[in-house]
């Protein structure tokens, strides 16, 4: 039997209890929005991986293809960001990978199994932090877990969409010397948030958006 661990939508960040679950795995594959090759490294140190490029993967993910064909012992997989650009004829795979919605999915259809491990990086609104381990052995999928990784921030702030960006646009003004009621009212940003971003940003000379969001528990 193999393990393999699916995950998706990192958007730069690659969680440590992410990084824990994918240890028992001997193969990982990744379904698009990485947002930069680091990622892709580390995950390497663990396993081998394979990954498809998604929408905000840019430049330097022009060498990942949108679609990516596998077999794993036997289970043939096809797997893309966007469930959208998956071929229209899926007849011959065993699984199926997509990602992009940020929210898991898993359903069976025709003896295929379709799955979207949802996504492991920075939170979204109130949505769950998930991927998936997949056990395969003798040519089929003998178990598909869902992994739920728990979000130990003390606080939920409030942001319009991908958290870990709006961080990233948050130092961008700090940078250009704006205060905290600047940078709130620029970005439309939740002012509690955006007072932490500065506060974390100027006491850690050199964090990073990473950093940030591991200093705030999220």
């Amino acid at each position: 039997m193999i393990k393999i661990g699916v995950i998706s939508d990192t958007h730069g960040r690659l969680r440590p209890e992410v990084c824990e679950a994918l240890r028992e795995c001997s193969v990982i594959l990744h379904a698009g929005d990485i947002n930069r090759q680091e990622i892709l490294d580390r995950l390497a140190e663990t396993a081998p991986v394979t990954a498809v490029r998604g929408n905000n993967d840019r430049q330097w993910a022009e060498h990942l293809p949108l679609t990516a064909e596998t077999e794993i012992e036997g289970v043939r997989i096809c797997m893309a960001h966007k469930k959208a650009d998956l071929p229209k004829d899926l007849s011959g795979r065993d699984l199926v990978i997509y990602g992009h919605t940020h929210r898991y999915e898993e359903y069976r259809r025709g003896g295929q199994i379709f799955l979207n491990p949802g996504s492991c990086g920075p939170r979204r609104f109130n949505q769950e932090i998930t991927m998936a381990l997949v056990s395969a052995e003798g040519g089929r999928v003998t178990d598909v877990r869902k992994v739920v990784i728990p979000n130990m921030g003390k606080r939920t702030y409030q942001s319009r969409g991908n958290l870990h960006e709006d961080i990233e646009r948050a130092v961008k003004e700090i940078q250009k010397g704006r205060s905290v009621d600047e940078i709130a009212a620029v970005l439309h940003m939740d002012r509690a948030l955006a007072d932490q971003i500065c506060r974390l940003y100027l006491t850690h000379p050199g964090v990073d958006a990473d950093g940030i969001m591991t200093k705030m528990g999220l």
